[in-house]
């Protein structure tokens, strides 16, 4: 697989923790790096897949009203709960 170098400044203290959990696992910074920022472009991805995923349910009026959302949270410390609007 090719690959690139990207360059970031971080704070000290972040890259100080990049060390410790380098040398606790003993890996390379730039191994400690590549894992978090692949879960970093993952969450990323399953965010923006997931907003999609919500603005096309909008758009097809798949919605439930504000008022029916509070009163159903507004309920969830009482006796007799409302259940949940669809």
């Amino acid at each position: 697989m090719e690959t690139k170098v990207l360059t970031a400044h971080v704070p000290l203290p972040l890259a100080e923790k990049v060390d410790q959990i380098a040398a606790r696992l003993e890996r390379s910074r730039g191994w400690i790096v590549k894992q978090a920022l692949t879960a970093w472009v993952d969450q990323e991805e399953e965010r923006r897949r997931l907003t999609l995923e919500a603005l096309a349910d909008v758009d097809a009026g798949r919605v439930i009203e504000h008022h029916a959302i509070q009163a159903w949270a507004d309920g969830l410390d009482s006796d007799k709960p409302l259940p949940l609007p669809l």
